[in-house]
C-alpha cells in the first residue's frame, strides 16, 4: 500500500536580491514559473496535499498556484527555515504519511530525485528523516552533512555554527527533506534557536532525533539539480543549465540541432524525429513539431503547431494560433498569427497572415498582408485550396477568396472572390510619353535660376 504523501514547497523569502516586484520563485525558467516547474515535479508524485509557505507579495503566489488546488500558508516573520515549516501545520492538520519539504527557488529537483527521498525513508532502518545532500564545486556558506559510508548522519551543521574540520567537509545540505508526518512536527516545536543568526533551523531536527536514538540518513544528488535561484545572475545561470540538458535531450530523441548553444527551448516544446534546427531559433511555450520539419535559423515559434515535412524560415514568426500543414512552408519574414496554413500551401516571402484560414497547395505571393483589424475587432479571411495570391496583395477582412482563384499582384481585395476568378483590384495604369523628360527639363531650369 503506498504512504500518503504531502508536499510543503518554502517561498516566504524576501527575495531582495532579485531586485524585483515580482515574487522570486514566480520567476520563469524556460518560460514557465520556478515554482510551477517545482509543483509539476511533486505532481509526478500524486501528493494527498501541497502546501506552500510564503510571506511577502503572498498574493502573487495565491493567484499563481489556486488553479493548481495548492493552499497557501504564512509566515509573517522571517525566522528560520524551521518557522517557515511549521507555518505548514495547520494547512497539514489530520494528515498521516509522508512529507517531502523542498525550497520554491530550487525549481530543477526532479520526481525521480524526490522518489528516491522518499524510498530511503522507507529503508529496513526506518531513518526519522531524509536529507538531500550535493558535493558544489565550491562548499561556501552550505551548511555541512557528517555522515559515514552507508549515509547515517552524525551531525549536520550551519556554516556559520561549524568548526574548521566541520568546514572541511564537502557534503552540504540542500534543504531538502522527507519526513513522517507523525515525526515532523512534533521535532519541530522542539527547535530552539540558541545559534549564531538566532533562527529556528529545520536541520536541528535531525540532531533532536538523534537525541531520542533514531538516526537519519542522507542521499546524494548532483549539485545542479539542487541550484539554488537568489539573484539575477543565479537564474541566468539555472536558465542555461536547463537549456544545456533540454538540448541534449532533444538530440537523443532524434532531432539534429545544427548549434546546440543557440537554440533556446521551452519548458513545453515538442519535438519529433529527424527535425532539423538551424541556430538561433527560439521556441516559446505551447509549440509542437511534428517529424521531419526543418526550422531555418533565426526563427521564433510560440504557441504553434507544425506538421511533419514542413519548413519554416528562416526569419520566421509563428505566433500563438498559428498551424502549418504538412509539407507546408513558411519562408524569410513571414509572420503567422491564429492563422492555419494548409498542407502543401506556400508562403516564401514577406507576409502576414493573421486570422486567416490558407487552404491545401495555396500559394501566397510577397508581401501578402491579411488586414484582420479595424482598429476594434479582428475578423477572419479564408483562402481556398490551390488559391494564388499575387505579390503586394492586401485582403481586407472579412474576406473570402475561392479555391482556384488568382488575387493578380498589387490588389487590395474588399470583397469575396469566386471560385476559379481572377480578382485585380488596383488603379488602372496611365502612360503619358515624354512627361518624364519634360519634367524634368522644367525643374532643372528652375534649379538653375534659383542658383543665379
Amino acid at each position: 500500500m503506498t504512504t500518503p504523501l504531502a508536499a510543503i514547497v518554502l517561498a516566504a523569502g524576501q527575495g531582495t536580491r532579485m531586485k524585483s516586484d515580482l515574487h522570486k520563485v514566480l520567476h520563469p525558467v524556460a518560460g514557465r514559473p520556478m515554482l510551477l516547474h517545482l509543483l509539476a515535479s511533486v505532481g509526478e508524485l500524486g501528493p494527498e496535499r501541497t502546501v506552500v509557505v510564503a510571506g511577502a507579495r503572498r498574493e502573487q503566489v495565491e493567484a499563481a498556484v489556486q488553479p493548481l488546488g495548492v493552499a497557501v500558508a504564512l509566515q509573517a516573520e522571517q525566522l528560520g527555515t524551521g518557522h517557515a515549516v511549521a507555518q505548514a501545520e495547520g494547512a497539514l492538520a489530520g494528515f498521516e504519511g509522508d512529507v517531502l519539504i523542498l525550497y520554491g527557488d530550487v525549481p530543477l529537483v526532479g520526481a525521480d530525485t524526490m522518489r528516491r527521498m522518499l524510498d530511503r525513508l522507507h529503508a529496513e532502518d526506518e531513518p526519522a528523516a531524509v536529507v538531500l545532500g550535493f558535493r558544489p564545486a565550491d562548499p561556501g556558506a552550505y551548511g555541512r552533512v557528517i555522515a559515514g559510508a552507508d549515509g547515517r548522519i552524525a551531525k549536520m551543521v550551519e556554516f556559520k555554527d561549524a568548526t574548521t574540520d566541520e568546514r572541511a567537509e564537502t557534503l552540504c545540505n540542500s534543504g531538502l527533506m522527507a519526513v513522517r508526518s507523525r515525526d515532523l512536527f512534533p521535532l519541530l516545536a522542539r527547535v530552539g534557536n540558541d545559534n549564531a543568526a538566532g533562527e529556528y533551523y529545520l536541520p536541528d531536527i535531525v540532531q533532536l532525533a538523534a537525541a531520542d536514538g533514531r538516526s537519519s540518513a542522507v542521499i546524494e544528488t548532483e549539485a545542479a539539480e539542487v541550484a539554488g535561484v537568489n539573484s539575477r545572475a543565479e537564474l541566468a545561470a539555472v536558465e542555461a543549465d536547463w537549456q544545456r540538458r533540454r538540448r541534449m535531450r532533444a538530440m537523443a530523441e532524434g532531432a539534429t540541432l545544427i548549434a546546440p548553444e543557440t537554440v533556446w527551448f521551452s519548458h513545453d516544446t515538442e519535438l519529433g524525429r529527424d527535425v532539423t534546427v538551424e541556430p538561433n531559433v527560439v521556441f516559446g511555450p505551447g509549440v509542437r513539431v511534428a517529424d521531419g520539419v526543418t526550422i531555418h535559423a533565426f526563427s521564433h515559434l510560440e504557441g504553434a503547431s507544425v506538421a511533419t515535412g514542413a519548413n519554416v524560415g528562416p526569419y520566421a514568426r509563428l505566433r500563438p494560433g498559428a498551424v502549418v500543414g504538412e509539407g507546408a512552408r513558411v519562408g524569410n519574414f513571414v509572420e503567422m498569427k491564429k492563422a492555419v496554413l494548409g498542407r502543401g500551401a506556400k508562403a516564401n516571402h514577406l507576409t502576414y497572415l493573421g486570422d486567416a484560414e490558407v487552404g491545401e497547395g495555396a500559394n501566397i505571393g510577397a508581401g501578402t498582408i491579411t488586414c484582420n483589424y479595424d482598429g476594434f475587432f479582428k475578423y477572419g479571411t479564408k483562402i481556398g485550396a490551390g488559391a494564388f495570391i499575387g505579390s503586394n496583395s492586401a485582403l481586407v477582412a472579412p474576406v473570402s477568396i475561392g479555391p482556384g482563384a488568382i488575387v493578380g499582384a498589387g490588389s487590395v481585395v474588399t470583397a469575396d472572390v469566386e471560385p476559379d476568378s481572377l480578382a485585380v483590384a488596383r488603379g488602372k495604369q496611365e502612360a503619358r510619353p515624354g512627361w518624364a523628360k519634360r519634367f524634368r527639363d522644367m525643374m532643372s531650369s528652375r534649379k538653375a535660376a534659383a542658383k543665379g
